[in-house]
């Protein structure tokens, strides 16, 4: 039976009702931390980079702000993983019709893809700045991440999170170390925390960094990752997991905080003090850096990007894994979730490349902080009706100081994002006349902001709100007195190994003497792929008389056994076999494999299970 939790391989699998004062508290620190490295990615660089190299210091209450609207929005996210027991994802399709959540995963989806990308990109240039690697390759090698989350997964949500603490942790003493060596005007740094006024390049350039700092995928990520703590679900206990998380929430932010004001620190220091306001791109930040200060400062600064690239991507491809399973109740291989999602950003990455050199990876950097800026209202408009309805959060409903706040900080996201992405529309047009501006890019961007119209209003004026199933799978059924099932043919999956004789044992306790077991073997060798029944290789007839003994040994004992062998793929021969001879039940062995043997091994169960439709009883 599928489970329908959150991510649900690590859901409760952190226990912090054990533990007492400090470590009680140690406990529920580090959610947060898979989602500050979203504050910190390489799109956040680039924001960063030319707002400190074009005006100094004067952008840097901007980013205080931008920090303080995240910790309000992600701290929302929490409450709503904790109090509910559901991520944003699951929560919004039980809000809204079922129509809106296919748009709304398409949005969700394509804005992790965008967040991908840019980590991708800013992987790769990291690897060329430091090691001379050519991007193309770069980018390529960058599809390995899936075996380091997949490796992570199967080791445990705390050791996921030490490995993300570790690459924050390097980001932020590379930087620590750079502001010693640029050495930034300190009481110029503090004034430039004072709100000022701005206009032209500097509200455009305000604008990209509050639309790159506060990230969509971060708000379904962290109401998920809340759920990998077991606690007392009272009162007492939520106030308390509550809490917990928002100490979490606001240490791990602040450090985001600290790396975006040193990148910007850093440009000021280095670029604007000597006259250089035109460095918008990371490789020319790093080249700069070497020609100014030498060869520790630019060392660092590749090391980091490289740290911030590796750990973005990773909480970016479990946010692919919440947006897929909450919106479409969808549920596929982990391994294959996340191979999906790192393919489709590699992709475009690549051909840009491929087609129009290193330089256009630029351009591919600021069009994916554009993609992010318009899914954005598409999270923030939905978590905030949630958080407010005290229906279903009862008395952990948002006060309404909070609530204000809130949309306040919603209407400033999205008027601001609604303004890039015109800007960027009309910058296009001018630059190009092309028919498709009209004909897709404009219609599409008027449907967006029709359904962004549609999730602000729906749940304010329909009669249908908090009547919505907020179960994954619906209600549970009476369940009436049943008459034993008796079956008459029964398949058993075998393959020859010590797990055979349970396998086997549990198969007869079903069926007993009287019914027929079916003994299923599939040979799996290239020339059985190739040639299926007509091999005649060593193996095939090894295993057709290992098939035959099952057999016999079972009719000796008073069973009526019959083989089959099949050819190729296992899962697809098995489920052949099965409906050819009308079997009632299957029987197959799990075992039990983990890690990389799990990716390789451990998949024909679920895959013939979806491809069968009677009973699958699975034995380990």
């Amino acid at each position: 039976m599928k489970k329908s939790e959150s991510l649900s391989e690590v859901h409760e699998s952190v226990d912090t009702s054990k533990r007492t004062g400090w470590k009680r508290i140690l406990s529920f620190i580090g959610p947060a931390y898979l989602v500050s490295v979203g504050y910190m990615d390489p799109g956040n660089w680039a924001t960063d980079l030319a707002g400190g190299s074009k005006f100094g210091y004067q952008l840097l209450w901007i980013l205080l702000m931008s920090n303080l609207i995240a910790l309000l929005l992600q701290s929302l996210s929490a409450r709503l993983g904790i109090v509910r027991g559901l991520d944003l994802a699951q929560a919004s399709r039980n809000t809204y019709p079922k129509w809106v959540n296919l748009p709304l995963f398409v949005l969700a989806q394509t804005a992790i893809v965008a967040c991908d990308l840019a980590e991708i990109i800013g992987m790769a240039i990291g690897l060329n700045l430091l090691f001379d690697l050519p991007l193309i390759w770069g980018i390529s090698i960058t599809i390995f991440d899936t075996v380091i989350l997949l490796f992570l997964m199967n080791k445990g949500m705390r050791k996921m999170e030490a490995f993300i603490v570790s690459m924050v942790f390097i980001v932020g003493l590379s930087f620590l170390v750079e502001m010693f060596i640029v050495e930034p005007a300190i009481k110029e740094v503090v004034k430039g925390l004072e709100p000022s006024l701005l206009s032209g390049e500097a509200l455009y350039i305000a604008i990209g960094i509050i639309g790159a700092t506060v990230m969509p995928h971060n708000l379904y990520l962290h109401s998920s990752l809340v759920q990998t703590r077991k606690f007392e679900r009272d009162q007492k206990g939520i106030r308390e997991a509550i809490k917990f998380n928002f100490i979490d929430t606001a240490v791990a932010l602040n450090l985001a905080f600290f790396v975006n004001a040193a990148i910007l620190i850093l440009a000021a220091a280095a670029f604007y003090k000597n006259g250089l306001h035109e460095v918008a791109e990371i490789q020319d930040a790093y080249k700069l850096l070497e020609n100014i200060f030498g060869g520790v400062a630019p060392t660092l600064f590749a090391i980091a990007l490289i740290a911030a690239g590796q750990s973005s991507t990773v909480t970016g491809t479990l946010a692919g894994q919440i947006v897929m399973e909450g919106h479409l109740n969808l549920r596929i291989q982990p391994w294959l979730r996340r191979l999906i999602t790192r393919l489709l950003a590699i992709i475009p990455a690549f051909f840009t490349i491929l087609y129009f050199g290193d330089d256009a990876l630029s351009g591919l950097l600021i069009l994916s902080q554009v993609v992010l800026s318009l899914q954005l209202g598409f999270a923030v408009i939905p978590l905030i009706h949630i958080t407010s309805d005290k229906k279903e959060m009862k008395e952990f409903a948002i006060k309404l100081w909070v609530k204000i706040l809130a949309w306040l900080s919603a209407g400033v996201i999205v008027i601001l994002n609604i303004k890039l992405v015109t800007e960027e529309i009309a910058s296009w047009s001018a630059a190009s006349h092309s028919w498709y501006i009209y004909v897709l890019v404009i219609p599409l961007a008027i449907l967006i902001g029709l359904l962004l119209l549609y999730i602000l209003l729906y749940p304010i004026f329909s009669a249908r709100r908090g009547a919505a199933n907020n179960v994954p799978h619906g209600n549970a059924i009476n369940i009436e007195n049943m008459e034993k099932i008796k079956y008459k043919r029964i398949g058993i999956s075998v393959d020859f190994s010590k797990n055979d004789r349970n396998t086997i044992h549990h198969a007869i306790i079903q069926g007993g003497k009287s019914a027929q077991y079916h003994l299923i073997h599939v040979v799996e060798t290239a020339a059985a792929r190739y040639h299926g029944k007509a091999t005649l290789d060593h193996e095939t007839q090894s295993d057709a008389d290992n098939l035959k003994k099952y057999c016999a040994n079972l009719e000796e004992l008073g069973y009526k056994a019959i083989p089959h062998i099949g050819f190729g793929s296992s899962a697809r021969e098995i489920a052949e076999i099965t409906r050819k001879n009308e079997l009632e039940l299957l029987v197959m062995g799990a075992h039990g494999h983990k890690g990389l043997k799990d990716l390789i091994f451990g998949t024909t169960v679920e895959s013939v299970r979806h491809k069968v439709n009677i009973p699958v009883l699975v034995v380990r």
